[in-house]
């Protein structure tokens, strides 16, 4: 893996995210996973799965409410479950964009959204850019 390249792929697509986050929301697991996003810069719509409504009628509200969400699950086997079932959930009412969350599992050595702010940090420090 070259860490140089995978990074700066990975800065480009926050960079990306973040102008994206300021029409489309993004769906995230918790409210973790809205800090680390936070602390990103990335400051649009941020709304959690973890809302105490059931996948099925969180879907239905977000049909509601929206024609096209980021979904940022983690890229974990549970963060995998859910980005699988909201889409399935969603299909034919509303677009559903995975690609920061493959792009993020691809080049970070992580699994969680919520670890991105700190993992960002340390490859900073490595390769001092």
């Amino acid at each position: 893996m070259n860490y140089e390249k995978s990074f700066e792929d990975l800065k480009k697509s926050i960079l990306e995210l973040k102008e994206e986050n300021k029409l489309i929301p993004i769906i995230v697991e918790g409210e973790k996973d809205v800090e680390a996003l936070y602390k990103l810069d990335i400051n649009g719509t941020i709304i959690t799965i973890n809302s105490g409504l059931s996948i099925p009628d969180f879907c239905d509200k977000i049909a509601n409410e929206y024609q096209e969400i980021i979904i940022l699950t983690d890229w974990d086997r549970k963060g995998g479950f859910l980005c699988h079932t909201i889409i399935r959930n969603l299909e034919g009412r509303v677009v559903c964009n995975t690609r920061y969350r493959e792009i993020f599992a691809k080049n970070t050595m992580i699994k969680t959204v919520e670890g991105l702010p700190s993992w960002i940090s340390t490859m900073n420090e490595k390769l001092r850019i």
